[in-house]
Parts: C-alpha cells; structure tokens; sequence
C-alpha cells in the first residue's frame, strides 16, 4: 500500500495524517503531526471475541526519551514504566475513544501511540486522539467516528481563543480546556483554570465544539482518500430469552435500590440478582451465557435506577436531584503533621495531609514534557478497604493517578508563588471510605490541609461531582453523585473552584447528544452546590493559620552576592555541609545567590544565617572579632575569623614585646581577641590581637610597649 497522506492548515497551525508507509501489520496505523512534533497511532483488533461483560480496549502511550533528544535516566538507561503525565495521555485518549465502539462488539482492541518527535512547540496528546480515531477507522471497526481532540486556551491580554496552543502561547494563557468528541457530541472535558466564570466556560467549550467539527472533517478528507474498505464485524447479540427472564422483577430491583446505606443496597442487589439466576436459569444456561446474564442483570439494575429517578425524582439515597449527602468536616485531624483535613460527604470519606519541604524537595520529572519539576505534588490512594473488599496493594492505578492529578490542578491556581510561600508542598489524599466523588472529597479536603498548615491560598477550594439521567426528552441532572449514580448515569462531572471561578473541570459523558445547554444546567447547578460546601468548608476553618505548624521547617530567605556562593559552599562542599552539621539547619544556595534557611528550631536557623552572613560579610577595618587560631607560621597565625574567612596576626602584633617564636605566645585551637587593621586586595585581613599580653626578654625582664611602637625592636640592653 502506498502511503497517504493529508496536510492541512487550521486555527495557524500544520497538521497531517499519513498511512500506509509505516506499521502495515497493525489493523490500523497513521502517523499523525502537529509541526514538527510526531506520534505513530496504531490500533490492532483482535479475531477472537471475549466473553467479558465489559468493552476490552487498552491504550498505552509511549514517550520516547529521543523524542526530545535525551537519554532516560536511572541505570538501564532506557524507557521504563509510563511517566503520570503518559498514564494520564493514556487515559485521555481512552476517554473519548471508548464510547464511540458499537454495543455487543467484543473483540480486544489495542490502541499504541509513540511519541517519535517532540518539538519545542507543540505537545503530542491532542493529536494522538486524533491519530486513535483515524487509526480505527483505517481499520474499519465498528466506531463512530471521526473523533477529535484540541486543547483551548484563552490569550489573558486580548481574551481570544487559541486551539492547540504552544507551550510559550499557554504561558500566556488563563485557561487549559482540553475538549473531545465527535462532530455531534462531546464525549470528554478536562480544564485547568485560573477562577474564570461559568460563563466563559461555556464560550470556550463552544467554541471547542466547533474545532472539534473542523478536525473531524479534515479527518474524513483524509480517510475519503484511503477508502477504507468495509468489514463485517461480529456483533454479539445475547439470547433473548434472558432479557425475557431477567426484566419481570424490575419492582423487587427497585425497591432493592432504595437504601441509602451503600453495602445494605449492594447486598441486597447481590442476593436478587443471585436470586433471579438461581431461579430462573439451569446451571447449563448459566455456564453457556454467564456473562450475558450478568449483563442482562446490570442492565435491570441501571433502568430500575433511572426510572426511579425520571419518574419519581427520588434518588437511591431518598435524596432530591440537587441535595448534597450530609457533611462531617474537621480541619487539624491529625497531632504533628504540618496539616491535615478530614472531609466527609455521605459514605465518602477522605483524609489529607499537607507536608511543607525545601524547595529543593520538588519532584524532578524525567518526561517529554518541557515542564522539568514541580513544587506542587498531590497524590491520592484508593485501598481496597475504603470500599469493604480485599485486594492487592501496589503501586498506583490509572485511576488513582488521574484523581490525585484533578485534585492538583484544581488547587495550583489559589497557591502563593514561591517568592511569597518559599516551600515545596505534598498533599496525600487518603480515601477511607467510597461512594462516589472521591475526588472531589480530596479537592476539599486539601483545601482543609492546606489552610491548617498555615500555605496562604489565594483562596478555598470546593468540588463537587455532577450527574446525568437522560432518556430520550427527559433529562435530569443530578448533584454529588454517588458511586451508583456514576455507574449506572450517563455523566460525571466533575467541577472544583472558589467562590469566584472555576479552577478545574473532569467530564466524561456516555450520552450522544450531550449538549452545551445541558453542560450550562451543569455547571450552574454546581455552582449552588459548591457555594453549599464551602460554606461548610469555612465554618471549620475560615481562613489560613497565621503561623505554620510547629513541626514544620521554618524557611528564611536571605541574598548574598554571587560572588560569595563559592565561599559559602567551600572546596566541595564542605563549608556548607559543616554548617549544616553544627547547626542542625538545612540550606539551599541558587546560582542567584538566594540562600534560603529552614529549620525546625527558631535558634538553628538563627545560627546558620549568622554564620553564612559571617562568611559573605568582608570585615571592615576595626572591627573586632574572638577568632579561633587555625595554622601557624614563622611569621605569623592564621585566625578563623568567620567559616572560611581568615586573617593574619602578624608575629609582631602578637604581645608587648618581642615574640622569638610563634608557639611561645599561641597554639592551634586557641581563641584570641583580634581587631581588623587593613583589608587589602582579595580580602587579605591583616590583624592586630586586643589586649596583649607582656612577654619576657631572655633575662626575665616585661617589656610594656605602647601600641604605637608595637613594630619597633626593643633597645638592647648594654652593660658595663
């Protein structure tokens, strides 16, 4: 197959699409462009069909340290596991991607994008959606597409919308919304934003639509080109005579339903849906369709929720579709640590913690990324108790890392800049019990964290999970969601700011036909319920303690010049490694010469800035000092001064009288007073000791000299 390909301009930039040159193996493959930045999206098919009562689609994103030109880190010097910010890419393009495969189609499908190059310009994850898209239906799945993804940023001084911007043009940008779907629908939103309204939210989602649309229809130019061949896939279709089985108990499903206590409803649901195969399926039938029948079982369970909630506008809970789950909130849960929230909404539990460090204790990230650190780190952990199972322990899922980084970008716009707040901040999330909106549980609860470490936010924080129940005309959005509501409901959206603004937004949607009007619903009805919780919030802490934990390292500033780093730092470091060892401080140097100090103890903070500021300061002729005697010559001894700063006691200036040998008036390790008399060119220091003492000629005799004629040699003595 020779290669095709698209070039296309839209919104400033170059795009294209090219097939049939590179990955001709896979069931689909097409090298997609932004620029000079470059992803091959392949996407395989697999002939067997699954008996899984779920969709089996992977996506992995690969970064390639080549990409940018560099080599990975650590010993294998080679590409290990995925970055978070490849998961989350990973998981950016699975969201949209997911909804568009036909019901019942079973086959496994296996999505690989790898990043080939990276430019200094353009970042690789909106066009790999893109790639997706163009990949499967290359290979003619059953998907529909085109799907496509941009980001939009909006320009701060001119207000104009940007579609996939630069990284230099998002510097300049108070707004990231990444947007997805087809040209019909939106299908997934993640937004990161400095407290803009609902309204320009909205504007920008719009317009997002519209260059969403754009990319489709370049997409289809380009796939008008390859002439995809039709393929007939399997489409599983279970027995009817389950559904026929299954659906005559939607009463005892529903009223199964009814409990607010989650685990009493779970087990409830278990034991009919045990019940209604037991009953109603010989063991033959249930080995032949089991998952079938499990699909038919949560499919009763899904319309006996909805119905409830169209028709009765009673949720699972007994709750309105605008009532918030009760609220158990306390700021400072836990002694010692630098701060801590405890955040509770209905069986939705989490507990976060704050922990202040050494700006030099940022995460340093080896990514394709140009972002190489951050000061900011909020993790999140979901263990199998917060939900009343067992499991497995390891490292962090797909999900817990998609969660920890909602929490993280809703918060990073209220925190002061590093000039204001000198700390690397840590916040872990700990969800001790689930029900829906763990993440937005965590948002809150670090906002609780934050304040009670005493880090001056801008502003508080809330969030709040939105649902939806859409049959046909009937639409209704529901507020804090529950896990049954997120499973079983048509959205989750997810909606974090301040009384002001929006900061962060997470949407995935599996109703077609989601609209803007719908979205607008949405957020205004998010709105009420985040302006409830934060309400909450403050009655529990109003405002950021004034001072920071105890426990926590007390962070001083101070500038000395460039030219004095050296003498802080010492002959490989070891002036600051003493100085860190005596007085117990920690010190980081920048090549500004901004030295920053932190420490527990008020007192080791104290002495670490006096002595750096001893070693900076150049003594200024008359100055006294109570130095230590550090080396010893013939003509004199060096005295310390300040760490790293010594001057010279001449021999003469030693004592009243004449000095014949060093040792005969001081020693190494002795303390002398000494008075600064000259400091000439490179910081030589010539000294002159205080209060000298009277030193014996060789026939016993004191000699008192005025200072005056110290250097002069005494008259020899003559005798008859």
């Amino acid at each position: 197959m020779e290669q095709i390909t698209e070039s296309f301009e839209l919104y400033g930039k170059q795009y294209s699409l090219s097939t049939g040159e590179l990955a001709k193996q896979a069931s689909g493959a097409v090298k997609v462009t932004q620029g000079d930045t470059t992803v091959l999206v392949t996407a395989v098919i697999s002939d067997e069909e699954k008996d899984y009562d779920f969709f089996p689609l992977t996506v992995d994103f690969i970064e390639k340290m080549y990409a940018v030109g560099r080599i990975p880190g650590g010993y294998l010097k080679r590409e290990a596991k995925p970055s978070d910010k490849g998961i989350l890419t990973a998981r950016m393009i699975d969201r949209p991607i997911r909804p568009g495969f036909a019901d019942g189609f079973k086959q496994e499908v296996h999505i690989v994008a790898t990043t080939f190059v990276v430019d200094d310009d353009n970042a690789p994850d909106c066009i790999s959606v893109m790639g997706a898209s163009a990949a499967l239906m290359c290979a003619s799945a059953p998907f529909d597409g085109p799907a496509a993804c941009v980001r939009i940023g909006r320009d701060i001084e001119t207000g104009e919308f940007i579609v996939n911007p630069t990284y230099e043009e998002e510097e300049n940008s108070d707004l990231e919304l990444t947007i997805a779907g087809t040209a019909d629908y939106i299908s997934m939103v993640e937004a990161g934003a400095h407290e803009i309204s609902e309204e320009d939210m909205l504007k920008a989602m719009a317009f997002g639509q519209e260059a969403i649309a754009a990319f489709c229809e370049k997409q289809s130019e380009f796939l008008a080109k390859v002439n995809p061949q039709p393929k007939e896939w399997p489409i599983h279709v279970p027995d009817p005579s389950i559904a026929e089985r299954v659906d005559p108990h939607f009463d005892e499903m529903s009223a199964a339903l009814k409990d607010a206590d989650k685990l009493a409803r779970m087990a409830k649901v278990d034991e009919l849906k045990a019940r209604i195969k037991a009953e109603d399926f010989t063991e033959e039938e249930q080995e032949a369709w089991g998952a079938d029948i499990a699909a038919a079982l949560k499919s009763l369970e899904k319309h006996a929720m909805r119905a409830m909630v169209i028709e009765t506008g009673e949720r699972a809970d007994g709750r309105t579709s605008t009532e918030i789950r009760p609220l158990y909130i306390k700021a400072g849960y836990l002694p010692r640590v630098h701060g801590s929230g405890l955040f509770q909404r209905g069986q939705t539990q989490a507990l976060s913690i704050a922990t202040l460090g050494m700006l030099g204790e940022a995460q340093r990230l080896d990514t394709i990324d140009p972002v190489d650190h951050k000061r900011y780190m909020h993790q999140y952990n979901f263990p199998p108790y917060c939900t009343g199972e067992v499991g497995r322990m390891g490292s962090p899922k797909r999900r817990e890392i998609g969660h920890g980084a909602l929490a993280e970008r809703a918060l990073v716009p209220v925190l002061p800049s590093e000039e204001e707040f000198p700390y690397a901040i840590r916040v872990v999330s700990e969800i001790l019990e689930s029900n829906g909106s763990s993440s937005m549980a965590s948002t809150c609860g670090s906002t609780l964290a934050l304040m009670d470490a005493g880090v001056p936010i801008k502003a508080p924080v809330a969030g709040i999970a939105m649902g939806l129940i859409k049959e046909g005309d009937d639409i209704v959005i529901l507020s804090d969601i529950q896990g049954l509501e997120d499973f079983l409901g048509d959205m989750d959206f997810k909606v974090c700011g301040t009384e002001k603004g929006i900061t962060a937004l997470q949407m995935d949607n599996k109703a077609k036909g989601l609209s803007v009007d719908i979205l607008a619903r949405a957020l205004a009805q998010a709105k009420e319920g985040r302006h409830f919780i934060m309400q909450h919030m403050l009655e529990a802490i109003a405002e950021p303690r004034a001072e920071i934990s105890p426990y926590a390292p007390h962070i001083e500033t101070i500038q000395i010049p460039v030219d004095k780093i050296r003498d802080v730092i010492g002959s490989g470091g070891k002036t600051i490694r003493g100085l860190q060892e005596e007085t117990g401080a920690t010190i980081e140097i920048e090549e500004d010469g901004t030295v920053r100090i932190a420490s527990v103890e008020a007192a080791s903070g104290a002495a670490a800035k006096a002595a750096i500021m001893g070693i900076v300061k150049v003594p200024e002729v008359g100055e006294e000092y109570d130095g230590e005697v550090v080396a010893i010559k013939d003509f004199g001894a060096f005295v310390r001064l300040t760490p790293g700063k010594d001057g010279l006691l001449h021999i003469s200036r030693m004592a009243n009288g004449r000095v014949n040998k060093v040792e005969d008036v001081l020693n190494i390790g002795d303390i002398v007073r000494v008075k600064v008399i000259e400091v000439g060119d490179h910081d030589k220091i010539s000294l002159d000791r205080v209060n000298k003492p009277d030193v014996k000629n060789n026939h016993g005799d004191n000699h008192n000299h005025n200072h005056e004629d110290h250097d002069r040699k005494p008259r020899r003595r003559h005798t008859n």
